[in-house]
């Protein structure tokens, strides 16, 4: 079962570029980078040659002779014979790529070779980046793929591609959802919540209508990113980043919410754990939300390099590393305690890195302001509350209201509830949180 993505349109655009470069589509483990591209290559091309480096280790010697297509072709050839290569008819896939990084020194000759496309791709290749931009810089386009946002998942559901556009216009104009809306919406949004966006685990429950199976998925993927640790998290204590990794929901439960190496172990400092957030952002499994020194433009340059926040980069992922009865809980819509503010904080930061956003947000030294989020418009700095229940932002007035932050005009809060305009604060449905960059670059009505 295909699940339509948003990057299926990118890859179509990719194509019909006369100039296209060799492309490198990164994300973490199992968001459908490998799905995405051979249901492309079905559709664009007579014949695709697919390498996965991992499952099959003997193409790593294809580039012993050297880095030139046609040595590469000819080392391929002897592998498998019956893979043909056919110029203009033929896309080169490069799977798991984190597995033989080297190859992507090809690159800048298959680019000035001109004969062939060519796409790499890896569930790890945040962790070597660097290493692959240093040799190929000026030959390659990026794209980097998560798991599916609020309106891929939408899609899988049945919904048109216009869904976005009929949600955002409500938006744009202020528009209250009628009562039956809000009911399926936010339906949608808790088992989105409960399920995350990972493709197999979305087809799963498509498919059956069941939680059980997903859950299987969930839990099976949680271990297969803490192996990914042991095995790829070179020059790293190991045992620490699946350390870090774990500690995530615990920390996200308590009130205040910024990661604190104490809570992992007593007398825990960063110095003793050097390394595995970044090990851990790099993989794509946790998004880092920065601590603001003041609540000002420019935002980066502008934060506290040992103050911030760890959220999952998927919210299955915090889900399945809740305990049963948490789980049982936000599957069937039960008040969850501690974990609804972490559950929907977690949801809003996956959704605005989708969008692109870098997180931030801000608690002053005294403990009386504090701000969930940061985002901005073309002008203003925006605070964005997210609020479990519509209640006063106490926070969000202050900022708003008082003359020590002039970058702040406004303020916009995401809740249970419906679409609303109250002295300069915007409320908007959880659902909508996928379209808040869209909404923030129009030519709003309110």
């Amino acid at each position: 079962m295909y699940l339509k993505r948003k990057v299926d349109k990118f890859l179509e655009a990719w194509k019909s570029d006369e100039n296209r470069k060799p492309l490198i589509i990164k994300g973490a483990r199992q968001v459908g980078k490998t799905e995405a591209i051979r249901n492309f290559a079905k559709k664009n091309y007579k014949h695709f040659i697919e390498i996965n480096f991992y499952e099959e280790p003997v193409y790593k010697a294809i580039a012993e002779e050297g880095f030139n297509p046609d040595l590469i072709m000819n080392a391929i050839s002897r592998v498998d014979p019956t893979k043909r290569f056919v110029p203009g008819e033929t896309l080169l896939f490069f799977d798991e790529v984190q597995e033989f990084p080297d190859i992507t020194t090809s690159l800048k000759f298959f680019k000035q070779d001109g004969r062939f496309d060519v796409i790499c791709s890896g569930s790890l290749l945040g962790i070597h980046y660097k290493r692959i931009t240093s040799v190929s810089v000026g030959y390659k386009t990026d794209y980097e793929m998560h798991s599916l946002d609020f309106e891929e998942y939408l899609w899988a559901k049945g919904y048109s591609e216009d869904i976005g556009s009929d949600l955002l216009n409500h938006m744009i104009l202020g528009t209250p959802f009628s009562d039956l809306e809000m009911q399926v919406y936010m339906a949608h949004f808790v088992d989105f919540c409960a399920l995350g966006g990972m493709p197999a685990v979305v087809a799963s429950y498509i498919e059956t209508g069941l939680f059980s199976e997903p859950h299987e998925i969930q839990t099976q993927l949680l271990l297969d990113y803490e192996e990914d640790a042991r095995k790829y998290a070179e020059g790293l204590d190991q045992a620490k980043i699946i350390s870090v990794m774990r500690s995530v929901p615990v920390q996200l439960a308590k009130e205040n919410k910024k990661f604190r190496y104490a809570s992992i172990k007593k007398g825990g400092r960063a110095k003793d754990y050097f390394g595995c957030i970044e090990w851990l952002k790099d993989a794509g499994i946790v998004n880092v939300c920065h601590c603001l020194n003041f609540p000002e433009l420019p935002l980066k340059g502008n934060v506290d390099v040992e103050k911030f926040k760890l959220y999952y980069c998927d919210t299955g992922l915090l889900t399945v590393s809740l305990d049963e009865e948490a789980q049982r809980d936000i599957r069937v819509n039960k008040s969850l305690g501690v974990y609804k503010g972490a559950l929907y904080e977690n949801f809003v930061a996956d959704a605005f890195h989708k969008e692109g956003y870098e997180l931030f947000y801000y608690k002053r030294e005294d403990s009386t302001l504090e701000q969930d989020f940061f985002v901005r418009d073309r002008e203003n700095l925006v605070p964005v509350e997210v609020k479990a229940k519509n209640g006063k932002a106490k926070s969000m007035r202050t900022l708003i209201d008082s003359d020590r932050y002039g970058d702040i005009k406004y303020g916009i809060k995401l809740i249970g509830g419906n679409i609303g305009y109250n002295d300069k604060v915007y409320t908007f449905p959880y659902f909508c949180t996928f379209l808040l960059k869209e909404y923030l670059a129009s030519d709003r009505k309110v």
